[in-house]
């Protein structure tokens, strides 16, 4: 095994959804400092082709194409472009994912609006499953890939106040895991990372206030929210070679969070 990790990233195809903020733009950054070829993806399209222009202004290769993954069509185009640009598709960080829908209503079960649950679950959920199935796909053509949902903690246990969210976690955590096991012999790995409360644009309203931001980061043992860096190096790892025997793997990067 090399003694970089990352340097078999070095000359890869990488395509990160959600890649206009965040986890998403952190991991694209991180791909192409690892040497890949990237693939921002995003419905904003000022934000996704920021992170494009910021790789390119580092000396990386990137590319944007604007992306709906609740619509089949854009989850389709989006991956023929991919291989119109570059090719091939070696790596696929599914990222892109919503807290809320427009009302973003939250408490318990029963006050949960049908509108956010709807909205959460067509992009967290099915948006997930669209992407991997086009991405698929492609990897089955080439004879291999990785592939890297984001899920979450919310995936893992119960959080009271947002059932849709905790709901399309668990989802990603199922569709991982049926995938991987499909997949396998054919030479594609599909893993998922669950963050804790990640310092993002995601959970700003969350974050609004210094008591409320006091509370949430006193859930973790370590003290602090996560840092979209720290997510985006093991999404990282995850595709490299280094971990070419971790398949159907749910990676916790939690600050502590779950193991109390």
């Amino acid at each position: 095994m090399t003694a970089d990790p990352l340097a078999s990233l070095d000359g890869k195809v990488a395509l990160v959804t959600g890649g206009g903020s965040g986890i998403g733009r952190e991991t694209a950054l991180a791909f192409g400092r690892a040497g890949s070829k990237v693939v921002v993806a995003d419905r904003n399209e000022a934000a996704g082709e920021q992170t494009a222009r910021l790789i390119a202004d580092t000396g990386g290769d990137a590319s944007f194409v604007a992306c709906d993954v609740s619509k089949a069509s854009d989850v389709e185009a989006m991956i023929k472009r991919c291989v119109d640009v570059y090719g091939r598709l070696d790596c696929a960080h599914n990222n892109a994912g919503i807290s809320g829908g427009r009302d973003a209503v939250r408490g318990p079960a029963a006050d949960y609006s049908e509108e956010s649950w709807d909205a959460v679950l067509s992009i967290n959920l099915k948006g997930v499953w669209l992407c991997m199935k086009y991405e698929l796909q492609q990897m089955l053509v080439q004879g291999g890939g990785a592939i890297v949902n984001t899920a979450s903690i919310a995936g893992l246990v119960g959080i009271a106040g947002n059932i849709g969210y905790v709901a399309s976690k668990h989802g990603v955590v199922g569709i991982t895991k049926a995938a991987a096991l499909e997949y396998a012999p054919r030479g594609i790995r599909v893993n998922a990372v669950c963050p804790g409360y990640v310092d993002t644009p995601l959970i700003e309203a969350l974050t609004n206030d210094a008591t409320t931001k006091a509370v949430i980061e006193s859930r973790h043992p370590q003290g602090r929210l996560g840092q979209p860096a720290e997510i985006a190096d093991a999404v990282l790892w995850l595709c490299s070679d280094a971990a070419s025997f971790v398949n159907g793997h749910m990676l916790t990067i939690d600050g502590g969070y779950l193991a109390q």
